[in-house]
């Protein structure tokens, strides 16, 4: 399993009865996570003293109860700054459990040698695209909600690469890459994190067991002769890492050789010394 462990900012306190208990900074937020299906004693104290608490409606959904929370604040990671504020289904901006993810292409992009060029698609709030551009990477960030782009761009300026060669695009990803395809435009290092479901601004529709394979393939058309790594992220779409490998084998290596890894991916939890399990994610690079 690859573990996000380098956080200062960010802790899995304990996890217990469908919920962890999370340290984002200064401030303690409880929120339901599918994948903790055990019941141990809640000892800790922060169960108890938490800023902020999402309830999950049995009718689905939920809401966030607060207790001393501000709108919103900030965390820091190997000097990237994320903002930070909780917002329906229970989602604060940020998934720290990608970190280890960053970690390893920003090595790639650093001692590359070359300029590189990364797109990042399904792009969110850019935790992938700072980490890329800090790196030394020209980075497309694409994203079918504008106002998650948005969010993505108050990231860069808190993270100080407000002129940092980013193009920002609110756009359905499908057809972006259909059309970089016609333009001729070619990436070094592409970065998925796709949904199971979801709409483009137009009303595009993404499911993901009948997307993804073709989506993967079409990616492949975009990237340049000598291309430095693929990564797919898999948490709430459930492909295990086996699936991960086998799809991204198909389609890169018979054309560009190297390897591909797949893997659960990570966050320690303190009070058990054990590890959260977040989903899956699936590597190709020429290592």
């Amino acid at each position: 399993m690859w573990i996000a462990s380098d956080w200062k900012d960010y802790e899995v306190i304990d996890t217990s009865c469908g919920e962890k208990l999370e340290r984002w900074g200064d401030f303690l937020l409880v929120r339901p996570d599918p994948q903790v299906i055990w019941d141990t004693p809640k000892t800790h104290k922060g169960w108890k003293k938490m800023n902020g608490h999402y309830h999950r409606s049995k009718s689905g959904g939920g809401e966030w109860e607060f207790f001393y929370l501000p709108e919103q604040w900030s965390i820091d990671y190997k000097g990237l700054t994320f903002n930070l504020k909780p917002f329906s289904f229970k989602h604060t901006g940020l998934f720290p459990e990608q970190a280890v993810n960053w970690d390893w292409f920003s090595n790639l992009i650093k001692n590359a040698g070359r300029p590189v060029k990364v797109l990042n698609l399904f792009a969110y709030t850019g935790g992938a695209t700072l980490a890329a551009a800090k790196a030394g990477a020209s980075v497309t960030h694409v994203d079918a909600s504008k106002g998650m782009v948005g969010w993505a761009k108050e990231n860069a300026v808190s993270s100080g690469l407000a002129d940092a060669p980013v193009r920002w695009l609110v756009d359905d990803c499908v057809k972006f890459v259909e059309r970089e395809i016609r333009r001729g435009n070619k990436y070094d290092g592409i970065i998925m994190d796709p949904p199971s479901y979801g709409r483009g601004p137009k009303g595009e529709t993404w499911k993901i067991e009948e997307s993804i394979h073709p989506f993967v393939k079409l990616c492949t058309q975009i990237l340049s002769d000598d291309p430095l790594f693929f990564l797919i992220n898999s948490y709430t779409t459930g492909l295990a890492p086996s699936v991960l490998t086998y799809m991204i084998s198909t389609e890169l290596i018979p054309r560009f050789g190297g390897n591909v890894v797949s893997d659960e991916i990570g966050l320690p939890v303190t009070q058990s010394g054990l590890v959260l399990p977040c989903g899956a994610s699936g590597r190709w690079s020429r290592q």
